[in-house]
C-alpha cells in the first residue's frame, strides 16, 4: 500500500499555526516597506485568525462527542469557514481590489504556512493504530 494512503493520526496544529503566525507577523514589515496598505494586511490576518479559531473551535467538538455526527458538523464548519474568507475577500475587492488583493495575498500566505506543516507532520507521523 503506498504511504500516502495509509491513514495516519491526526498531526498536532500547534507548531503550524505558530508557523501561520509567524508568517503573517513576518508579512507586516513586507507591507510597510513596500508601501502597501496595511489595512489589507490587517484584513488577511483577521480573516486568518479567525478562521484558524473557528477551526480550532469545530475540532474541539469533534474530540468531545467523537461520534458520527460530530464530524459531520466538523466538515460543515470547515467548507463553511473557507467559503465565508472568500465571500469577505471578495466583497472587499469589489469596491477595492487592491485592498482585497492584499487581504487574500496575507490570509493565503498564513494559510499556506499552517497547511504546508500540517502536510508534513501528517505525512511523516505515525500510522493510525500504530503504537509507540
Amino acid at each position: 500500500m503506498p504511504a500516502w494512503t495509509e491513514p495516519r493520526t491526526a498531526p498536532p496544529t500547534l507548531l503550524p499555526a505558530i508557523a501561520g503566525i509567524f508568517v503573517i507577523l513576518l508579512a507586516l514589515p513586507v507591507f510597510l516597506i513596500a508601501g502597501w496598505r496595511v489595512s489589507g494586511w490587517a484584513l488577511g490576518a483577521v480573516l486568518w485568525a479567525g478562521s484558524e479559531g473557528f477551526g480550532a473551535l469545530l475540532s474541539r467538538l469533534q474530540g468531545r462527542t467523537g461520534n458520527l455526527a460530530a464530524a459531520g458538523v466538523v466538515a460543515f464548519g470547515m467548507l463553511f469557514r473557507a467559503i465565508a474568507v472568500m465571500v469577505v475577500v471578495f466583497a472587499v475587492a469589489v469596491s477595492d481590489k487592491w485592498l482585497g488583493l492584499a487581504a487574500a495575498l496575507t490570509y493565503a500566505a498564513g494559510y499556506s504556512a499552517n497547511l504546508g506543516l500540517q502536510l508534513v507532520a501528517y505525512y511523516t507521523g505515525p500510522k493510525a493504530g500504530a503504537v509507540h
